[in-house]
């Protein structure tokens, strides 16, 4: 487990819940029940301050740590997707950006790549990435932030004259292989949920435990942001296995949710200037955040 990707579900998971900055020493404490040492962390702190993606407050010899505005719309963007509903209707539009950025900006276009993946978006020819999700805010969002409106044209499209949908998917995406891996996903953690199940059932699970488990499920469940496009129901294959997987992360999510977050709250320090009131509600229950 990376401590940076381990970091971002911390803080979609608990921290924006708790007024979204946490002591260094608490997130240390956090990382440790994943075997993370406390020089890990900190470099992995360094790195997300050097790119951008935390800042620091500096309060006495304490210091605490918030995701910047780059950081921050990749955990809410994650967390959305994580907690929504499948299988939604689709509008009949495909969004559709297209770009020409330098050569000399040639990191910059890498950064674009990963944040249109990360959305979602899958690339059909050099330059040309496309949706049939209402992706039209995080894009627009993406362009401000990284200053592209030159580099870039977003338009959408209601037909597709040379390809039907099931050609322009095939070419963005494999979802045979995101089956699979949802596939996997199941095999590994139904005989999980049913021992968590049983352990509950007998007052054998620790807080320390539901924490562990359920952010280690999310860690492991976020990974398909990087492969499921969340395409709606009417473009995916019938008996779609991430259907399946989503059901089995609910179940499992829910099971081990007030535990962990206790454990959380446990270990959890804000800075002393600032009056956090904890949404506790959507902390044990984000599946509710998005509604």
């Amino acid at each position: 487990m990376k401590p940076r990707s381990l970091m971002y579900t911390l803080y979609g998971e608990y921290i924006q819940y708790y007024g979204g900055e946490i002591w260094v020493g608490s997130l240390i404490q956090l990382m440790s029940k994943f075997g993370i040492s406390e020089s890990s962390v900190r470099g992995a702190i360094f790195r997300m301050v050097q790119k951008d993606l935390l800042q620091v407050r500096k309060i006495g010899n304490k210091s605490y740590y918030t995701v910047t505005e780059i950081g921050n719309r990749r955990v809410e963007d994650g967390v959305k997707r994580v907690y929504s509903i499948k299988n939604h209707y689709w509008d009949g539009y495909w969004r559709i950006l297209t770009y020409s950025i330098p050569e000399e900006k040639r990191e910059l276009r890498n950064q674009i790549r990963t944040e249109l993946n990360w959305t979602g978006l899958g690339m059909i020819a050099n330059s040309t990435w496309i949706s049939p999700n209402p992706v039209e805010n995080q894009v627009l969002e993406m362009i401000q932030t990284y200053g592209l409106q030159e580099y870039t044209t977003l338009f959408t499209s209601c037909s597709i004259l040379t390809h039907d949908n099931e050609d322009i998917i095939s070419k963005g995406w494999d979802l045979d292989s995101i089956a699979r891996e949802y596939d996997s996903f199941i095999d590994k953690y139904r005989p999980i949920f049913e021992e968590l199940r049983e352990k509950g059932l007998n007052n054998e699970l620790t807080d320390e435990e539901c924490f562990v488990k359920r952010t280690e499920l999310v860690h492991e469940y976020r990974k398909f942001l990087f492969k499921d496009p969340s395409f709606p129901s009417q473009l995916l294959p019938d008996n779609w296995s991430g259907t399946k997987a989503s059901e089995l992360f609910y179940n499992i999510h829910q099971l081990l949710s007030e535990p962990s977050v206790r454990f959380f709250e446990s270990l959890f320090e804000a800075a002393p200037d600032k009056e956090v009131q904890p949404d506790r509600e959507k902390a044990l229950n984000p599946f509710v955040a998005i509604y």
